[in-house]
């Protein structure tokens, strides 16, 4: 443990020193001196605990020893977990997509809850949604939408969220009350910072057309939605949510970046593991990561067997205690 922490102590002033340099990657020693510090903070925050406890002991100052007792033991317990082999993504901005699976316009409206629900969430822990592409029914669900959320450690916060969530509750439209089943898929895809491949413009076919809202309502009389495809993977993204076309464009080529990035990944992982299973499966009811039941006002995770209450408040965004959880299981 103590030659780990003085390596990276020596690491750490390397890149002090890299950092006054005019050709470094500023972003990338940044993130790396910011992951480092985490670890040496902690382990100078022991190093005081136990300096303090020992104090205590000799002063025969049984409360004060007593503090300092759980501090260590909560710091090395953090420690340890600071040390454990990091997602380099982990600290970057998510891009995530909602779309309705199984349950028709029930579906779409459940699509609708979970995406304001991310909106929610992401307001309480400071980070920043920027829809890429909304395409909504004219009930006010939702038929699709692919956002990104902007902050550090979004994509630490957010990568549990992929799979296949299933709403359990009486429809408005239902006239004897009974209860539906409807299912949303949620993809999560870490924005692509840097990548070892270039996109050739060649192998994109950009399409541009008219930006619609609900119920076919132009949102505006110029064609500034862009349509990209990536030919050789068949990747197509699109973006209509801002009036410029250049706009439109920009943040369509940041998804599809992230997207190829995901697909090469892949394909790299599959060398190792073939029966290696999409985020999303199919979008059956059957394959559910999490359910929202109304009736019992219970939100379960199935991959950890959690089980939450208050589900009107998880619905605007409190569902820290979730993800936290589900960080601690992996």
């Amino acid at each position: 443990m103590h030659e780990k922490i003085a390596e990276l102590k020596i690491e750490l002033d390397k890149i002090n020193a890299e950092m006054s340099s005019p050709d470094a990657d500023f972003v990338k020693l940044a993130r790396r001196h910011k992951e480092i510090s985490r670890v040496v903070d902690k382990h100078d925050e022991i190093v005081r605990a136990k300096s303090d406890l020992a104090a205590a002991k000799e002063l025969g100052l049984d409360d004060e020893a007593i503090i300092a007792a759980k501090l260590i033991e909560t710091c090395e317990g953090e420690l340890v977990e600071l040390l454990k082999p990091r997602d380099p993504r982990d600290d970057g901005n998510v891009i995530m997509e909602i779309r309705p699976a199984a349950g028709g316009d029930e579906a779409a409206l459940f699509a609708a809850s979970l995406f304001r629900m991310y909106n929610g969430y992401a307001t309480t822990m400071g980070f920043k949604v920027e829809i890429m592409d909304k395409s909504e029914t004219e009930i006010g669900g939702i038929k699709e939408v692919a956002f990104m959320v902007n902050g550090d450690g979004a994509y630490s916060k957010l990568k549990y969220e992929s799979g296949v969530h299933r709403v359990q509750r009486v429809p408005d439209t239902e006239s004897q009350g009974r209860i539906h089943t409807s299912t949303c898929t949620v993809a999560v895809l870490p924005e692509a910072v840097t990548v070892d491949f270039k996109i050739d413009p060649q192998d994109l076919k950009i399409d541009v057309y008219r930006s619609s809202g609900a119920g076919g309502q132009h949102v505006n009389t110029t064609d500034s939605a862009v349509r990209i495809t990536h030919l050789p993977t068949n990747t197509v993204v699109t973006c209509q949510d801002g009036r410029s076309q250049i706009k439109n464009r920009e943040k369509a080529l940041v998804v599809l970046q992230s997207k190829l990035a995901e697909h090469f990944q892949a394909q790299e992982d599959a060398k190792y593991a073939s029966d290696r299973k999409s985020q999303v499966g199919t979008g059956d009811r059957s394959e559910r990561i999490r359910t929202y039941n109304y009736p019992q006002d219970r939100v379960t995770d199935h991959r950890i067997g959690l089980s939450l209450h208050n589900l009107p408040a998880f619905l605007t965004g409190d569902i820290g205690a979730m993800v936290d959880a589900l960080a601690a299981k992996n």
